[in-house]
């Protein structure tokens, strides 16, 4: 059984910063397709950063330059580091294995892939 759970979320001003994580049981996201996504109030479930097996990432306009994701295969964790946080990143953050690669109406209820159960972000 796949499990995600994800830590780090939390409340910050403009500018500031934070590091999302995402460990899992019964997965391993090194060589794996992962990513992560939010959902933000009234808003559509939108992939942040998605790597595929062949290592292959992206990430949506709207964090490029701003936000960087990695891995620690040793530990098998994965982490989001978001940089000069603005108001309109404030959602819910999820971390989802073999998710979808586009962008959908909810995260909590997708049926494609294993999530987590996410965290706040909430930036004033």
């Amino acid at each position: 059984q796949v499990q995600l759970v994800e830590s780090g979320g939390g409340s910050v001003q403009a500018g500031g910063s934070l590091r999302l994580s995402c460990t899992a049981s019964g997965f391993r996201f090194d060589g794996s397709d992962w990513g992560w996504y939010r959902q933000g109030a009234g808003r559509k479930c939108e992939v942040v950063s998605r790597t595929t097996s062949d290592s292959s990432t992206d990430y949506a306009g709207s964090v490029k330059g701003r936000f960087t994701i990695s891995q620690d295969v040793v530990k098998n964790l994965v982490y989001l580091q978001m940089n000069d946080l603005k108001p309109e990143d404030t959602a819910v953050y999820y971390c989802a294995a073999e998710g979808p690669s586009w962008d959908s109406d909810s995260c909590a209820n997708s049926e494609i892939g294993y999530w987590g159960q996410g965290t706040q972000v909430t930036v004033s």
